[in-house]
């Protein structure tokens, strides 16, 4: 039997057919599961150690309540992970990473890179930045690699920015 993914038959289709919906968002197959989890431990851990401590200084309330304090706003940090995405829309990219937010107009990115040792995908930008894309990681996988390739085809079909021409200079 053979596979129908090895057909010649359609020769101008991608390899990699889209899924059900080519502008759901990006997000890292376990960053926001794993972040919620710790998150939530970190924050269960620290009140359970804060209320069941003996010993000297166990007592005392500024203890507790800092052990809390300092337990909350470690899961915090901690479930700010799961924010990390990548919004497509017909217009363009809202990159969100763990501290900065971006939209991008398609035409803006100029090329996808994922190379071998990248943790995540990075976008060159036609005003010649580059911008991690932390929502797609090659801690992913086969997943990871395929969102890449969902992202490409995205900026293909929506148009991408011309290369800077190497010989002009922008003064100013």
């Amino acid at each position: 039997m053979s596979n129908p993914a090895d057909d010649d038959e359609h020769p101008g289709e991608p390899d990699h057919p889209p899924g059900p919906d080519p502008y759901r968002t990006f997000r890292g197959r376990f960053t926001t599961p794993t972040a919620w989890s710790m998150g939530v431990a970190l924050a269960i851990g620290c009140v359970f150690i804060a209320l069941v401590a003996e010993g000297p200084g166990a007592e005392s309330a500024v203890n507790r309540v800092s052990t809390i304090v300092i337990g909350l706003f470690f899961a915090l940090l901690t479930v700010r992970f799961a924010a990390v995405r990548a919004e497509p829309d017909p217009k363009g990219l809202t990159v969100v990473n763990y501290v900065r937010r971006r939209r991008l107009a398609w035409a803006e990115i100029v090329a996808v890179r994922f190379g071998s040792g990248d943790p995540w995908v990075h976008l060159d930008l036609a005003d010649g930045s580059v911008l991690a894309v932390m929502a797609v990681q090659r801690a992913d996988g086969e997943h990871g690699m395929n969102e890449a390739r969902r992202l490409v085809d995205l900026i293909a079909e929506h148009g991408e920015a011309a290369d800077p021409d190497p010989g002009h200079r922008r003064d100013g």
